[in-house]
């Protein structure tokens, strides 16, 4: 647990009062509910953090592919996380609370109490998360109907959606959960529910996650095509039938047993909410970028790819009309930044990825050792170690022969094949922490490629960006985001708050609390630039050969594919 010592808090006030802030006194809660743990912080009118705490939550994995987490564990660890970033705060000065979480399905009853999303009958085990794989053989199915409604994801609906997971439940438990359920939240609209009474429901979840449409509404035809008619007939009230814009207020605010459990003030604005990869988006793609000598300083918003990099990678780019970008979800409207298209591309693994290179290779017992007698985590030493074997020339000309195809979990975009797999072409009998360093190096350009890839197959379709903002674990390794501007040819912004997904979630609570006319406006006001990181363009020569390489990997593994298909 890490929270801010009251001289830091007060530091920060001053610093506050000094910037000319007309009212440093008001602050906004941000709640994140990740795979692993919940966060929260205190964030002022600027966007800087006064208070972090976060607290791990429990997962279960009764067999493989089946993961769920229980909604009351959850809950319990939002109210744990608020109450410790508000103490010794005037409770009246805090105006708005903002929940963000992973898109996962929520199951309770009619009496709003949790359902078992399991064959051993635990009720306690309500929620299905979101990386969840049951649903394979019911998602197969829903594709091969090629409804309209998939052309807003891409054209092929991804297993971790809803509409598959809530298939296998009619399907799967029909009795103990099915039957009984009265209601079906994605995470981030469950917990707006249990902080307002409120079951209205987030544009961002409905939209992105459950083909819903923000001008059309939901499809029936659809929902009677995949066998899932059940919602038809009751005028979708299980599964949400009023919809608010993210950011927008709830109801009366903060129920009297909700500001009990959260240690806040009754009536408090609770906004609508957002899943946490649109939250990142929502931290860093407004920010004011004045004075930092960036192309995207005299463009629209339009201009700017959010892309937040952790365990996987999320690329948000925004749009005035809607653009079809084949192997990248959406145009979804106004799921992200109110008025807007959202375009969603993605890679399924990325921080995962350069784990299980690193860890895999037969030096890295000595990197570790040698990492720990420096005080250095192994992603620091390595970027040293690289500095150090790297000579007269660039650290990235180290892989001139080394070439890596990242899709070891499947291409999610632009390609959307789960059918593909990583590949790596240059190997020595050599294996040493020269060799650790340099495969460390290649994969972690490869993603960088992989996010080129991404944007190219996005201006194809009609989008222009000049600016990567960048925000995640991810972007706290400086090779990382040195490698995505020299690849990509384009300056990266970094925030200065590195918590921009528990900003987005404190903008969110700005937003409803009314002391902001837009989402556009807090955007602005609380997300700050930190850093800019532009490209050597004087290497721009190699990495477009290198990525002229990138690109036959996967033309190649797709001809040895028909190859052993073939007679």
């Amino acid at each position: 647990m890490e929270l801010l010592t009251q001289e830091q808090r007060a530091q920060s006030l001053e610093n506050a009062m000094a910037d000319g802030d007309q009212e440093p006194g008001c602050y906004y809660v941000g709640v994140d509910v990740g795979t692993g743990s919940v966060r929260a912080a205190l964030v002022d009118q600027r966007g800087s953090l006064l208070a972090f705490a976060d607290q791990a939550i429990n997962k279960w994995e009764p067999q493989f592919n089946h993961h769920e987490q229980s909604s009351e564990d959850i809950w319990a660890a939002c109210c744990t996380v608020t109450k410790k970033v508000v103490q010794g705060i005037d409770l009246n000065q805090i105006r708005g609370l903002g929940f963000d979480a992973t898109c996962s399905l929520v199951v309770l009853d009619k009496q709003f109490q949790p359902l078992p999303v399991n064959h051993e009958g635990d009720s306690h085990r309500n929620i299905i998360m979101w990386l969840d794989h049951r649903a394979v053989s019911q998602v197969h199915r829903i594709n091969n109907t090629k409804h309209s409604v998939l052309q807003y994801v891409g054209g092929v609906m991804s297993v971790e959606m809803q509409a598959p997971k809530l298939l296998w439940l009619k399907e799967n438990l029909r009795e103990t959960c099915w039957d009984k359920a009265g209601h079906f939240f994605d995470l981030p609209d469950f917990l707006s529910w249990k902080a307002t009474g409120v079951t209205a429901r987030s544009l961002c979840s409905l939209v992105c996650k459950w083909t819903y449409s923000a001008e059309k509404g939901w499809d029936d035809s659809f929902w009677k095509m995949i066998g899932l008619e059940d919602f038809v007939s009751d005028n979708y009230s299980k599964i949400g039938n009023q919809v608010l814009p993210p950011g927008a207020s709830l109801g009366n605010g903060l129920t009297p047993e909700a500001a009990k459990d959260l240690g806040l003030p009754a009536g408090i604005a609770v906004a609508a909410s957002l899943i946490d990869a649109h939250a990142g988006g929502l931290g860093v793609i407004g920010t004011d970028v004045r004075g930092h000598g960036l192309a995207c300083e005299g463009q629209p918003v339009t201009s700017r790819l959010a892309v937040i990099c952790g365990t996987s990678s999320c690329h948000m780019g925004i749009s005035k009309d809607p653009i079809f970008v084949p192997g990248v979800w959406g145009p979804y409207f106004s799921a992200m930044v109110p008025g807007f298209w959202l375009n969603e591309g993605g890679q399924s693994v990325t921080g995962k990825l350069i784990d299980h290179m690193v860890q895999g290779h037969a030096a890295f017992p000595e990197l570790q050792a040698k990492a720990t007698a420096r005080c250095q985590s192994i992603y620091a030493y390595l970027n040293s170690h690289l500095d150090l074997i790297k000579k007269a020339q660039p650290v990235g000309f180290l892989t001139v022969d080394l070439h890596v195809w990242p899709d070891f979990h499947g291409n999610r975009s632009p390609l959307a094949d789960l059918t593909l797999k990583g590949m790596v072409t240059g190997l020595k009998l050599s294996q040493d922490l020269d060799d650790l360093a340099i495969l460390y190096l290649a994969t972690v350009q490869a993603i960088a490629f992989g996010t080129r890839f991404i944007i190219e197959a996005m201006e194809a379709a009609g989008h222009s960006i000049s600016t990567l903002f960048l925000c995640g674990g991810l972007s706290k390794n400086p090779l990382f985001v040195q490698m995505h501007a020299d690849i990509t040819g384009m300056p990266v912004v970094l925030s200065q708050e590195v918590e921009s997904v528990l900003v987005g979630a404190a903008i969110l609570g700005a937003c409803a609390s009314g002391d902001f006319t837009s989402v556009q406006e807090a955007m602005a006001r609380m997300s700050k630039v930190g850093r800019v990181v532009f490209p050597r363009l004087e290497d721009k020569r190699y990495y477009d050969k290198k990525y002229q390489v990138f690109l036959k990997l996967v033309e190649h593994q797709k001809e040895y594919a028909a190859i052993m298909k073939g007679d």
